[in-house]
């Protein structure tokens, strides 16, 4: 049993759910007539200003479940809230950045980052003042007139992350954002995320395949069982904030890492 440290979270334990998974299973058809049960009664509780990440081996349904959460996908049984809302489509309170940037090659750093507010067909005085934010809170003031191929690729997820924040999203969905980056920048980004996410206190649920990663970054982090997924056991990171790469040589990290990997089994990731 884990002794409990002085946290400075910034989630507060009477935090209210910013997203409630009930019950979730999903099953796919296949064209041989059979189902694919991809996700089994999955629960999951997010308090608002808290940053959760779920891990699992891959094929586990992590992704689905994003998905899922993200009005992308429809869930077979179940059902997910993001605040008091039903979670049918995709909305506005959610903000998705996915592996790949995904930047539009013909618009330049400031034209990405406002694209959720011109698709709608506006664009006021306060967009432009949010813009700017982004751009100084992301360290890109300055490459607003770049074009994605003059980025790094560090540069072009943080594009990405601005412009999953540009509607001032209640949720924060990350699906491995990082898993295509370098270690170096990958470790980087990762500091980048945490002073981004103190400074918005935003909610967000975070993808990812590295076990390392979720203890240095998460207030929690869920551990998925090998396909069909379930939540296996959710682990409470106590570690204070704010954190930096020394995280990695805390004894408590080494539990929490240790624990992670006896739950993934034969599964473990770096």
């Amino acid at each position: 049993m884990l002794k409990k440290l002085n946290s400075t979270s910034q989630t507060e334990l009477n935090a209210p759910v910013a997203v409630k998974v009930a019950s979730v299973d999903k099953i796919f058809p296949t064209q041989s007539g059979q189902n694919i049960l991809a996700l089994k009664n999955v629960s999951l509780d997010i308090k608002e200003g808290e940053f959760v990440a779920v891990v699992g081996p891959s094929g586990c349904g992590k992704s689905t479940l994003m998905r899922i959460v993200c009005g992308l996908d429809r869930a077979t049984n179940g059902s997910v809230y993001v605040g008091n809302q039903l979670v049918r489509a995709p909305g506005d309170d959610v903000g998705v950045v996915f592996q790949n940037a995904v930047l539009l090659p013909w618009l330049d750093v400031r034209g990405n980052i406002l694209l959720p507010v011109d698709l709608k067909g506006r664009r006021s005085t306060a967009d432009e003042e949010r813009l700017q934010e982004l751009l100084k809170m992301t360290r890109l003031e300055g490459f607003d007139s770049k074009y994605p191929f003059e980025l790094s690729g560090g540069m072009k997820q943080r594009v990405a992350i601005c412009r999953a924040l540009m509607c001032e999203p209640s949720l924060l969905v990350m699906d491995e954002p990082f898993g295509a980056l370098d270690a170096m920048t990958r470790e980087s980004m990762n500091l980048e995320l945490m002073r981004i996410c103190a400074e918005t206190n935003a909610t967000v649920m975070f993808i990812t395949h590295s076990v390392a990663e979720a203890v240095l970054i998460a207030d929690r982090v869920a551990v998925m069982t090998a396909r069909p997924g379930e939540i296996a056991e959710i682990i409470d990171i106590d570690i204070p904030r704010p954190r930096d790469l020394s995280v990695f040589s805390l004894e408590r990290f080494n539990v929490y890492t240790t624990r992670i990997r006896e739950l993934l089994g034969a599964e473990t990731i770096v």
